[in-house]
């Protein structure tokens, strides 16, 4: 959430902002609830004013005798007690009314984040490795994995509907495998702590993190009134909900591998083969909460340690910075991690990294004092894909199969799959 003594000081760089987004101007109408309260505020104050005025007068009138003027008094001070009454739930109304516009004010985005309406407009900044040259025509996920015997999408289908897949055997322990690396990894390796997370979250987590109230439409919501997270984003960055910080305790570094629940309500003949959009997925997620100087740091890093489990899987991938009109809610500048897919012939995203400085924590109540200041800054948090387990699943499948239809493991993942060096299809 922005800022309004922000944009009450800076009208021109919102509007400018939202612009860039594809965005309407909002500045107008939110300076004008931002008036409204203040003036009526003043009212307010102005009635409790008089109100203690008054009831000091009332002894003084009655020690002088003039019962008639501390009737008058008493009579006013009512008058006024109502007023007041109705002026606090007129204030409560305003301010639900400023606090609904600006929780679906998107983010600011940095300024070197690219002007763009859609991906077409996202920047290559690098790339990774080189893609396999097969000596033969390769083979997207599905057709390798119905092949071996071990992906059923029927079934799955008969079980839950479209954007399901069932997993079985040696591609189902591989998909295990990925995550576990990818968790060994980042908690070994790169700093970040394992927690086991809530998958059911209440209103108030999803609203922190940017997904409620506009975005309700991509989740599934459960008849006592919880969600089933989107990404475990969502519970990992609300571990530091209302709470006071130390600057010494930053920055904070959260990892877990879980399932993630999506309705793909926009994506209707998008990906409908195979497993790339799913209802159900895993992913092992990278949540950072650092202090307002060190967020655009920790954003690099935290998109070289995705990365990085992409090199030790030996797959090639490219990084894109994405453009304003592209990025998520609550980013303020995103990298987008895509792998290659030798089976479409296409880099498709795999890991996205947000750095949202402190629009999260405006939402989340989460600020942290340092030493010698008086006023307590809200931290910034980031959040990423380090990967997705599934297009992982995908992605090692494409690039390491073979003409007879079978897929060498990776060696960083056979010690996670019993030494096992090709999976093949059994009898």
């Amino acid at each position: 959430m922005l800022d309004i003594k922000w944009i009450r000081d800076n009208p021109d760089k919102l509007d400018a902002a939202l612009a860039r987004r594809g965005a309407a101007p909002l500045a107008e109408q939110l300076l004008k609830l931002d008036e409204e309260r203040r003036a009526h505020l003043t009212r307010l104050q102005t009635l409790q004013g008089r109100r203690n005025e008054a009831s000091k007068a009332i002894g003084k009138a009655k020690g002088t005798g003039d019962e008639a003027g501390a009737e008058e008094l008493i009579r006013e001070i009512g008058e006024i007690k109502e007023a007041i009454q109705d002026g606090e739930e007129t204030e409560r109304r305003i301010d639900k009314s400023l606090e609904d516009a600006l929780a679906r004010i998107p983010n600011i985005p940095l300024d070197d984040v690219p002007e763009g309406a859609d991906e077409t407009d996202n920047v290559e900044i690098r790339r990774h490795g080189e893609a396999p040259n097969f000596g033969f025509a390769p083979k997207e996920h599905y057709e390798l994995g119905e092949g071996l015997g071990l992906m059923d999408f029927e079934q799955a289908a008969k079980i839950s509907g479209s954007r399901f897949t069932i997993l079985k055997g040696q591609l189902a322990r591989m998909e295990r495998a990925l995550g576990q690396f990818m968790l060994d990894l980042h908690t070994g390796e790169h700093g970040y702590q394992e927690t086991a997370a809530p998958l059911l979250v209440r209103d108030e987590a999803l609203f922190g993190t940017g997904q409620l109230p506009k975005f309700s439409e991509d989740l599934f919501h459960t008849s006592e009134g919880r969600w089933l997270i989107p990404t475990a984003e969502v519970p990992l960055t609300n571990m530091v909900r209302e709470q006071m910080l130390g600057a010494g305790d930053l920055p904070l570094r959260f990892t877990a591998l879980t399932p993630c629940f999506r309705s793909e309500a926009g994506s209707a003949g998008r990906d409908t083969r195979g497993m790339l959009r799913q209802h159900q997925f895993y992913k092992v997620e990278l949540v950072s909460v650092t202090d307002e100087g060190s967020s655009i740091a920790e954003h690099e890093r935290m998109t070289a340690a995705a990365e990085e489990v992409l090199k030790r899987l030996g797959l090639s991938y490219r990084v894109v910075t994405l453009c304003a009109g592209d990025m998520g809610f609550g980013a303020r500048k995103t990298y987008d991690i895509e792998v290659w897919l030798p089976g479409q012939d296409a880099f498709r995203e795999i890991s996205s990294c947000s750095v949202c400085g402190d629009f999260q924590a405006r939402r989340m109540g989460t600020r942290y004092r340092v030493e010698g200041e008086k006023a307590a800054r809200y931290v910034h948090t980031l959040n990423g894909s380090g990967v997705a387990v599934g297009r992982a699943l995908i992605a090692v499948m494409e690039n390491y199969q073979n003409e007879d239809g079978s897929i060498t493991v990776p060696e960083a993942l056979r010690p996670y799959m019993g030494g096992l060096e090709r999976i093949e299809r059994t009898a």
